[in-house]
């Protein structure tokens, strides 16, 4: 069994603007993005990159976004970088709705720049536009 990490002093948690927070977001290769299936939540961990106000992920056609696609109608996507033993860092969640980008120059692009991280057929291009962005930064309590 592993012992808890003790900080000297509890962190401090203070909020972020919206472009701090995609920034982050942006500064990260890796996130989870969470959705609902059959009425219950699910969170699906994949690669991203952000372009402007948009999470833009690659999927494969048995994806549950593409079999259904009300579950796109409202997504959120979180990533994070924390250091354990500091109890600091920072995580962002942006809510929003998903959709297939569907113009061939967009998928062609993305797809030159967002290389999937397992070993699937990931042909299909999701965006996630920003619509609420929520950032939070842990530091050092003054």
């Amino acid at each position: 069994m592993t012992r808890p990490l003790q900080p000297a002093s509890p962190a401090r948690m203070t909020e972020l603007g919206r472009e701090e927070s995609l920034a982050l977001l942006a500064s990260v290769p890796l996130g989870r993005l969470g959705l609902s299936q059959q009425a219950l939540p699910t969170i699906r961990l994949v690669n991203h990159l952000v372009d402007g106000e948009h999470i833009v992920i690659r999927t494969h056609t048995e994806s549950a976004l593409l079999r259904d696609p009300s579950l796109a109608e409202v997504v959120v996507y979180e990533a994070d970088q924390i250091d354990l033993e500091a109890r600091t860092g920072w995580s962002v969640m942006v809510t929003g709705r998903a959709s297939l980008v569907t113009d061939p120059l967009d998928v062609a692009r993305y797809q030159q720049l967002l290389t999937p991280w397992i070993d699937i057929d990931m042909d299909h291009v999701v965006q996630i536009t920003a619509e609420i962005v929520t950032g939070y930064r842990l530091g050092p309590s003054t």
